[in-house]
């Protein structure tokens, strides 16, 4: 922490800031609030009956077993790459985040068009088998709420992966050597040792991956299954009752509330010194043989290939059928539309996170540091909601700003925030700040108080001390929160949906409109895109995740041999 005297104006400016961004990211819950109890019709009473009952069951059950299936793949899988030694390994620690890159509305449709009735697999067996209908013979339905839980399940296990792994790696080594010393097997080693002590990091990762499991709408909408997040679309578009959207968006944010209090509840009193001073070095795993060398390889590579493998395979056959569509002006207008919203948004998140990580170091007591937590709970808010809490607020501000400016100067302005899609980029910074603001503040940590020390000495204030100093310092970090944030809002589905100005389309909403049409050749392309896209960041988590890891083990080797 950094104070003098002569911090006093600077720190109360900062503050001001801080507590105007969190005012900006809390507007939209405010909003909701407002609208629910406030409805131009009262039926709270009608959707408690009908609506509500079904919505919420429903959610639950696709939460559990998405829940359940990323557990098992993400946790199974980083032990097995952090634990086991067998051929492939190296590969597989970083080829399981791929899943990642793929949003999962477009997984979805690839399975429809897959595995649906017309699909090519349903369609050889019945020309194999002779079959006319589909009473005939017995095939899964992929349009069900099952069919849902294994596409966000595969899709989405890279969250708990991504943890796991990280808690498995910094575990001590000297804690697993003295278990097996004792006698302790694998299995035991696993459960009674390792898992335990990850359990932490289990419940972040399991937390992160039922947040993006609430917040899809484009995977439930395919599947048809009526979650909370499909029962606000439905009742504000369908039904045009905002005040009956608004009031499922309360129970969502419910939910969002409640899981944020379980995963906190998970990691209470789940503190463990996992170090062992300068001798800390990395466990030794065991090596895999024959069979179960190979049951191991497979095992990693299942989940590849159902979350990445197979939907990108379909989706380079589909593109390659509308290659001519590339080069079209619909479609390089869509690509620029994608583009320059999330460019925008990414860099307004970036800036505004340097804000708020730079004012901390400055000052992290009083109201700034409860403002900056508030200011960063946006990502637990599903887009559906957040789209209803700015499009109220903004559309007021757009009819105000219109009947003053002709009745002062004569012109109409229209809806001049919403119709530009400033409200769009103002929903991308609220529910993506969180991400960005991670990687900044993790970035100012490892700066030394010392570098303002001297700056001051020398004469600099605050501002010429961060543009001189730190940014120049922070570059490699701010491209990273910039690339994160970007990838996000490019595929981001529900608030683009339900707040994108009229007749403009991302790759996202095309992905969505296309495949409700169930013209998948058509939504190919931008899909292919957009996961092409996702794999920027990707590569370069998982290139930085073994880099970072090769050099602490560098250092803690150098430390032990001096």
């Amino acid at each position: 922490m950094l104070r003098t005297p002569s911090l006093t104006f600077v720190d109360r400016f900062w503050q001001i800031a801080a507590l105007l961004i969190a005012a900006l990211v809390l507007l939209p819950v405010g909003a909701i609030i407002y609208i629910a109890f406030s409805p131009s019709a009262d039926i709270w009473g009608q959707l408690l009956r009908t609506v509500l009952p079904g919505s919420v069951r429903t959610t639950l059950l696709l939460m559990l077993g998405v829940g359940f299936i990323t557990t098992v793949i993400g946790v199974g899988t980083a032990w097995l790459v952090t634990m086991c030694n067998f051929p492939g390994r190296k590969i597989m620690d970083w080829a399981l985040l791929v899943p990642l890159a793929v949003p999962t509305y477009i997984v979805a449709f690839a399975y429809i068009e897959v595995l649906d009735y017309t699909g090519p697999v349903q369609s050889t067996i019945r020309s194999i088998f002779g079959f006319q209908t589909s009473r005939e013979y017995w095939f899964p339905e992929i349009r069900s709420l099952g069919g849902a839980i294994f596409v966000m399940g595969v899709v989405l296990y890279p969250y708990v992966y991504l943890t796991t792994r990280a808690s498995f790696l910094i575990q001590s080594a000297s804690t697993l050597d003295v278990s097996r010393t004792l006698g302790a097997t694998p299995y035991g080693l696993f459960f009674r040792i390792a898992l335990p002590l990850a359990r932490p990091a289990v419940a972040i990762g399991v937390s992160l991956a039922l947040m993006e499991c609430l917040n899809d709408i484009g995977a439930v909408t395919f599947f048809g299954v009526r979650t909370l997040t499909f029962s606000v679309y439905d009742v504000w578009l369908n039904r045009s009752n905002l005040g009956g959207a608004a009031q499922l968006a309360l129970a969502m944010l419910a939910m969002v509330l409640l899981l944020l209090w379980l995963e906190r509840l998970g990691r209470r009193k789940q503190r463990f010194d996992s170090s062992s001073g300068s001798k800390q070095r990395a466990p030794t795993r065991f090596d895999l043989k024959g069979t179960r060398a190979g049951f191991a390889l497979v095992l990693c590579l299942l989940p590849i290939l159902f979350g990445f493998f197979l939907p990108g395979v379909m989706l380079a056959d589909r593109a390659s059928r509308r290659l001519e569509a590339l080069f079209s002006e619909g479609f390089l207008v869509t690509i620029w539309n994608s583009f320059s919203l999330a460019a925008a948004a990414a860099l307004i998140t970036v800036a505004i996170s340097v804000a708020l990580a730079y004012a901390l170091r400055l000052n992290s007591r009083g109201p700034l540091k409860a403002a900056v937590r508030l200011a960063s709970i946006g990502y637990a808010i599903p887009g559906t909601v957040l789209a209803i809490g700015i499009l109220i607020p903004l559309a007021n501000f757009d009819n105000f700003l219109d009947a003053r400016m002709e009745a002062w100067f004569g012109i109409k302005t229209g809806l001049l925030l919403l119709g530009s899609g400033t409200g769009l980029v103002y929903a991308y910074v609220v529910r993506f700040l969180a991400v960005s603001y991670g990687q900044v503040e993790g970035g100012f940590g490892k700066i030394s108080p010392h570098f303002d020390m001297a700056a001051r000495t020398l004469g600099r204030d605050t501002g010429q001390t961060l543009t001189q100093i730190h940014l120049p310092i922070l570059k490699p970090v701010l491209l990273s929160a910039a690339l994160l944030s970007f990838v996000d809002c490019m595929k981001e589905l529900p608030a683009t949906i339900l707040l994108r100005p009229f007749n403009f389309e991302t790759l996202a909403t095309t992905v969505f409109e296309a495949a409700s049409r169930e013209a998948f050749e058509e939504a190919a392309l931008p899909s292919l895109a957009i996961v092409l896209v996702g794999l920027i960041p990707v590569i370069y988590l998982a290139r930085s995740s073994a880099s970072s890891f090769r050099t602490k083990q560098s250092k803690r080797q150098s430390m032990s041999a001096a």
